[in-house]
């Protein structure tokens, strides 16, 4: 039986837990916890600064280079006069590219936060579902945890499917580091 849309079989048996029609091996999980994601609106904001900053270059660029172009081909004419085609063309693009940058920014700022469980594997593969009852992931939570010491253990529950880009939440823990040699990653 398939589940309703936005809905999937969160399942263990016989040592697997299937999400939907992905199973992770129970002596692969490395944590099983819930936490809240937030999107990341701020980096939104930032990149589409830096997008429209970028935009304004390149677009002032090339029209200087256009202009260029057409007062050395109106002098070879003898003529001038009227935007070329290829002035057009480069605000066109600009035009896009900034209501391209703007769509992603404000896709970003009107995602909601979400209360997820998430199940984190030693590979980096992770399953992360939802439900409108945080008590409800909480002990769905123990109920993995118990199933992982206990390999007799079986159930089976509808949980909610929620379809999350990592490059536009916050994910995992944060961790500020100092010192050391050989770190990768950001300070803030």
């Amino acid at each position: 039986m398939t589940p309703p849309p936005g809905t999937v079989n969160l399942r263990v048996g016989k040592r697997l837990l299937w999400v939907g029609e992905a199973y992770y091996p129970l002596q692969n999980i490395v944590r099983v916890h819930t936490l809240t994601i937030h999107p990341r609106r701020k980096g939104a904001v930032l990149l589409f600064t830096k997008r429209l900053l970028l935009i304004g270059a390149v677009t002032t660029f090339l029209s200087l280079l256009a202009a260029a172009i057409e007062a050395f081909s109106a002098s070879d004419d003898g003529g001038g006069g009227g935007s070329s085609a290829l002035s057009i063309l480069v605000l066109l693009a600009a035009a896009a590219a900034a209501v391209y940058s703007l769509v992603e920014m404000v896709q970003v700022l009107g995602a909601p936060s979400h209360f997820v469980l998430s199940v984190e594997t030693s590979s980096l593969s992770s399953a992360v579902v939802t439900s409108p009852y945080p008590d409800h992931l909480r002990q769905l939570a123990h109920r993995i945890a118990d199933a992982i010491e206990n390999p007799a253990a079986e159930f089976e529950v509808r949980v909610n499917s929620v379809m999350i880009s990592p490059t536009h939440y916050y994910f995992g823990d944060n961790v500020n580091m100092y010192g050391g040699t050989g770190n990768t990653g950001m300070a803030s």
